[in-house]
């Protein structure tokens, strides 16, 4: 028998060295892991027999073994399910073929206290927490349907061994070398109480093979098919770990029964922490499909929005064919009824949270509301729920917010909800498009996830509305009283700004400067103590949107801006002054180009020429230091 040795993927290679030094926080867990697998790999059997039954080739009653052997310190675990061949074995066992992996693991190597990080299991990777327990691993496997079984063999420290193999039967068997300081898991009571205590919910029997009888260790009954009231908090906890891959605990658990023109089961989970690979494309969903509690598939899109991928657990359904296939999921009438109420019901279960559970909601909100707001420009059947379910930061405090309460709080005369995006919360807050609004009182949304951009403009209005962006002109700032009477007196009276005719003259000068290089130069009535700002037209694109946009080359170039200029500010007034009695003064050219790019700059854009920008503002400083 001739061996052939591979190296594994480097990836692998960093996963097994933080596995080796401990990264789970309880060593029980490797079991539960390896009976997820071998569970997984007989509903993978069970479905494929549906089409082709002489896969099971009488031997129809799946099983999980484990068989014990505290002479040799080892540990077995064998399923009768799919079963793997040597691509198979090469695939799942040296590649990692998740690539939110990568963004996990640089995390864990970067974090303080990797050793407590139980996040592995996100991550379908759950057999090399063998390792933690096992200074060596061997696999023999047969797929179901070939005659051909293979071993694969590694000490994980690099390298692994594929050879082919004699095996009796199809499927997988694990045999685990355990080290001196794990004997414990050879022992019949802690197997016992491991398998109880984490796998109970598995709907196959876990069976302890000993030489006086053999004895089920579990339930081996689907754990969404009873009744509500025989399932204990922590039975819930574990299958979501065990259908999800996750190490946290489920934030909310929905299990109910759909009765009426269809009839189906779902056992439902909304988790506690954001998977690393959330925002990965080719993220893959932990929703599973059973019809009459056959397993069909895992993933699937036609079970849930896209909006709504975070969701884990089971749906098993009543009317389906057992026959159905992958690719008719995709049209079934039948599949769109279940989404809706699948929809239906998360969605309510998120508004009775909201209600019920403030602050539980609103840390929910903190690492799943930038996912749950595509449903705004994806979902138009649910926007209005999704809207009133949403949060927001804004000016009025650092507490979260919702729409309804914002529209409470509007001032007379205010006709839109404002808002402001950007990348930086902080920097958010010390924009100068806020000044006006902060002088008078008035609200602003603070929004720093990228999809603001794309719903906003689809949604447009809430509660008859509109959303305007500070960023933009119009945001006719007169028309709205303050509450503070001094603030409206100053409004009126302006006597400290510099007369209408210089600044006039100010503007031409800066326009002629700048040309092209601007859409317009006009007077501000947003900026109370900043010198100038850019905004976008009224009818343009949103600042930051169109920085998106050439981020991923979607437009070739930013175009110009409205330059705006506070006549309040000292700088403007002198230079007004100057203006108006020499509208060609050197000064006037230099100056209206330092003011674009400190325009710019406060808008985080980046200077198209940054060595001029630092030769004018050398020639001003001098200036003014000879001044």
């Amino acid at each position: 028998m001739t061996e052939e040795k591979m190296r594994f993927e480097a990836e692998v290679s960093r996963l097994l060295d933080i596995v080796v030094h401990s990264l789970y926080s309880n060593k029980d867990i490797f079991l539960r892991e390896l009976i997820s697998n071998a569970s997984d790999a007989c509903d993978k059997l069970r479905y494929e027999a549906i089409a082709k039954p002489e896969l099971l080739a009488g031997d129809a009653e799946f099983k999980v073994r484990l068989l014990t052997d505290n002479v040799r310190n080892v540990l077995t675990i064998a399923d009768n399910g799919i079963g793997m061949n040597k691509e198979d074995l090469v695939e799942n066992l040296g590649t990692i073929a998740n690539s939110g992996t990568a963004k996990f693991l640089d995390a864990v190597s970067k974090s303080d206290n990797a050793k407590d990080v139980d996040l592995i299991g996100q991550f379908g990777v759950g057999f090399y927490s063998a390792f933690m327990v096992a200074n060596k691993v061997e696999v023999v496997s047969r797929k179901a349907g070939e005659e051909q079984a293979w071993k694969w063999s590694s000490d994980g420290k690099g390298e692994y061994t594929i050879a082919e193999a004699e095996m009796e039967g199809r499927g997988t068997q694990i045999t685990l070398h355990l080290t001196d300081d794990n004997k414990e898991f050879t022992d019949e009571h802690r197997l016992r109480h491991i398998v109880k205590t984490y796998s109970d919910h598995i709907g196959i029997p876990v069976v302890l093979m000993k030489g006086d009888g053999d004895e089920t260790l579990n339930e081996a009954s689907a754990l969404w098919t009873r009744p509500k009231s025989e399932i204990t908090e922590e039975q819930y906890k574990e299958f979501y770990k065990h259908t999800s891959h996750a190490f946290d605990d489920p934030w909310k658990t929905i299990h109910y029964q759909a009765e009426g023109a269809i009839e189906y089961t779902g056992l439902l989970y909304l988790p506690t922490m954001r998977p690393f690979d959330l925002y990965d494309p080719q993220r893959k969903g932990h929703l599973k499909l059973y019809v009459r509690k056959v397993f069909i598939t895992e993933g699937a899109d036609e079970l849930l929005p896209p909006w709504l991928r975070f969701v884990s657990g089971v749906v098993d359904s009543q009317d389906l064919p057992l026959n159905v296939s992958r690719e008719m999921l995709q049209d079934h009438p039948l599949l769109t009824k279940i989404k809706n109420g699948l929809t239906k019901k998360i969605l309510s279960e998120l508004e009775s949270a909201a209600q019920k559970d403030a602050k539980g909601y609103e840390t929910f909100w903190e690492n799943f509301g930038s996912v749950i707001k595509e449903g705004l420009y994806e979902d138009q059947t649910n926007r209005t729920r999704i809207l009133k379910l949403a949060r927001f930061r804004s000016t009025h405090g650092d507490g979260w917010t919702t729409l309804a309460d914002y529209v409470e709080r509007m001032k007379e005369g205010q006709k839109a909800i404002y808002y402001i995006s950007g990348e930086d919360i902080e920097a958010l807050k010390r924009s100068p498009q806020l000044e006006g609004f902060a002088a008078k009182g008035i609200e602003v949304l603070l929004l720093t996830d990228p999809v603001d951009e794309f719903w906003m403009p689809s949604v447009g209005q809430f509660e008859e509305k509109d959303f305007k962006s500070v960023t933009r002109g119009g945001a006719d700032l007169n028309d709205i009283k303050s509450d503070d009477k001094e603030a409206e007196k100053d409004d009126k009276k302006d006597d400290d700004a510099a007369s209408d005719a210089s600044v006039d003259a100010l503007i031409a000068a800066i326009k002629l400067a700048l040309g092209s290089g601007v859409k317009d130069v006009r007077e501000s009535d947003r900026l109370t103590s900043s010198a100038c700002c850019l905004i976008a037209d009224e009818m343009g694109m949103d600042l930051r949107m169109e920085r998106l946009m050439k981020q991923h080359n979607r437009v070739d170039e930013i175009s110009p801006r409205i330059l705006e200029i506070n006549p309040k500010h000292s700088l403007i007034k002198k230079l007004s002054d100057i203006a108006i009695k020499d509208a060609k003064a050197p000064i006037l050219n230099d100056a209206a180009l330092l003011l674009l790019d400190q325009a710019r700059i406060l808008e985080g854009e980046a200077l198209p020429d940054p060595v001029s920008f630092a030769r004018r503002l050398d020639l001003m400083m001098e200036k003014g230091l000879g001044a």
